[in-house]
Parts: C-alpha cells; structure tokens; sequence
C-alpha cells in the first residue's frame, strides 16, 4: 500500500486510538509551546541588537525544537506512544526556551520573571541555595513594583534566575522520571501475578487432586457420623474415617481454584471500583491510579485462594471446618476483597509519587505581568 493512500477504516480507528493512547492531548499542548517559542526566537532574530553569540544560541533552540516535534511525532519512529514521549519532548523545549532567554535583554526579560519564580519555588525544596538566591531577588523586584520603580535588575543576577530555572526544570524531570519508573514496577508486578494466577488455575485442572480446597466438616448424625467433604464446587455428604484423604482428593473438582479465583477477582474488582472514591485526577500521563486498580485484579484471585488455603490448614481457629460449598465461596469473596490489607500500601505510595509530579508547567511567556501604574 502506498504511505499517501488512505487507510482503511478499522487502520484508521486503530491509528486514532493509538494516538489518545500516547497522550495526544498533552502532545498537541506541546506542539503548541513548541510553535509559540519559535515566533518569539524568530522575532529575536529579527532585532538589529542580536551578536553572533546570540544567534548561534538562538540556532541552538531551534535545534531543540526541531528535536521536540520528532520525538512526539509517531509516524516518524517505531516505538510505542508513551508518557516517556511527552516527558522527552518536554526537555527539549525546556532546552530550547533556557537558549532563547539567555538572548534577552535585561528589560525584556522582566516581565518573564514572575513565571520564573513560580517553577522554581515549585520544583526546588526550600533548601536549595538556588531557590533561596531567586527569593531574594524576587522580594527585591515586588518591593521596586510596589514603590513604581525600574527594577533595573544586573546581568549576573538575571543568570542566577535563569540556572534556577534550568534546575527547576530538571527537578520536574526527576519526578516525572519517578513516576514513570512507579507505574513501570506496578505494570510489570501486575503481570507477574497475573501470569501466577493463570498457572495456579492450569495446575489445578491438570492435577486437581494435588492439593485439594476442600474441608473436612463433620457429618450429620442421621448419617451415622464421620466427616463429610466439602469442595467449592462439589461436596460429598459421608466419607470413612479411614482413607478421609483420598476420599476427599477424589471428591475435588477441576474448576475448584478457577472458580475461587473468578470469585476473588470480582470481589477485587468491587474494591478497586470503590477505591475510585479516592482518586484524583492526574494532568500526568503515566497511568498510575489505572495501574493501581489493576494490580487489584490478579492480587483479589491469589488472596481468595491462599486464605483458603490458611483456612483449610487451620491457621484460623474454629474456621477450619466450612459445611457447604456456599460458604466457601462467601470466604473467597472476603478473601478477595481483603486484598486491599496489602495493595493500599501501593495506592499510599501512588498517590504520593502522583503529588510529587506538579503537572505540566506553563513556561514563562514575555509580557504576562503589567507593570504596575505609576503614583
């Protein structure tokens, strides 16, 4: 097929879902800065004060954003859309907008400053020696506005905020970084347990009679006493005292583990409907509160069947002995939903790693802040 030609409908479908997958939004958003940071590098060069060191900088932050368009444009690389492709793009214009203020005059890159003062107190811990020297000269520029005087601010000082900035902005980095490293780990432990489950029921219908979840309750007087076997999808009302293990082996069925893990997994799925209550949104594209409530799956169908598996065992005293396939299975569900004893360790730390990411930040634009009228 020709690469002009137009694609089919369901390759079409499939490419609009592919590009809401990889955040297409917050590219489109980047694309957007991309193209306003390039009007104003194009009306610097344009100014009849630029040197050539100036214009070799300016050339540079083109670069950079030549570099940002390939990175968040799919069609130009094999690799999957991900949050990683925002993140990548939004260094190089990061990259490109430090090269551009470097070029600015002291006046012009006044009415930038309280742009820039905002990302670095959002990025930089209060310790930092940086974000400290950048408060100062900020209380020194809201004192000139407030007195309506120029503000007059010296070179040296003026890179002092624009390092500040550049290090703001690879702190803003760091934390995407993490994030993005947390819901990697999650994905990754979520089809570890996934893959654990689906053998675990395998096993099972192989070699059902391996390791039975059945319980041993005993029988009703009418029937002469001894015990009865009770699986979670068959039961047996009388077996001999003598041969009770075998007897209770042959009574247990293929679909005993599916079964409680099928119910074990919708009692986590009712969790992680619940757990929805607590989640805010996220301007971050890296999926975490989605992967979070799919760890909850595979953990709700191993909970059900190792808590049986206790119970069975008699690690639970006086529950150890269930009379009926029912209860079984209400157990499992209990069982499945108890999943949230362990995963909302993982939700805490989501939700921190998630407050750590400030979301995307509006880079300072020239000319954002009137000056204030004159007395």
């Amino acid at each position: 097929m020709n690469e002009h030609s137009p694609r089919p409908p369901f390759a079409a479908r499939f490419h609009e879902w592919r590009r809401e997958r990889g955040s297409w939004t917050l590219c489109e958003q980047l694309r957007s800065n991309a193209r306003e940071l390039e009007s104003l590098i194009e009306a610097r060069e344009a100014s009849t004060e630029i040197s050539a060191e100036h214009a070799r900088l300016l050339q540079s932050a083109r670069d950079e954003l030549r570099r940002a368009g390939s990175v968040i444009d799919f069609g130009t690389h094999r690799r999957s859309p991900r949050a990683s492709h925002v993140t990548a793009a939004q260094l190089h214009i990061n990259s490109g907008l430090s090269l551009w203020l470097r070029t600015l005059p002291a006046k012009e890159l006044e009415p930038c400053l309280p742009g820039m003062f905002a990302i670095v107190r959002r990025h930089l811990s209060a310790e930092d020696e940086r974000r400290t020297a950048v408060e100062r000269i900020a209380l020194e520029v809201r004192a000139a506005q407030e007195a309506s005087r120029e503000i007059g601010l010296a070179p040296d000082r003026l890179m002092t905020i624009v390092e500040a900035l550049k290090a703001a902005w690879d702190a803003e980095l760091r934390e995407k970084l993490r994030a993005q490293s947390f819901a990697r780990l999650v994905r990754w432990i979520t089809a570890f347990l996934t893959g654990l489950a689906v053998a675990v029921a395998v096993l099972s219908v192989l070699w059902p009679r391996a390791v039975p979840l059945c319980f041993n309750p005993p029988a009703a007087p009418v029937l002469g006493g001894g015990f009865a076997a009770v699986c979670p999808t068959a039961s047996r009302e009388q077996i001999p005292q003598m041969g009770k293990a075998r007897a209770t082996a042959s009574t247990a069925g293929r679909g005993d583990y599916l079964a409680v893990e099928f119910i074990g997994l919708a009692a986590a799925s009712i969790a992680a409907a619940a757990a929805l209550r607590k989640v805010r949104g996220t301007s971050t594209a890296f999926g975490i509160p989605i992967a979070l409530a799919l760890l909850k799956l595979p953990t709700g169908a191993l909970t059900a069947v190792l808590g049986l598996l206790l119970m069975r065992g008699g690690f639970v005293p006086g529950l150890s002995a269930l009379d009926s396939p029912g209860q079984i299975i209400a157990w499992a569900v209990v069982f499945g939903y108890s999943q949230e004893l362990f995963t909302k360790f993982v939700d805490r730390q989501g939700q921190a790693v998630l407050a750590d990411v400030r979301g995307p930040v509006e880079p300072p634009r020239a000319a954002v802040v009137p000056k204030p009228a004159h007395a």
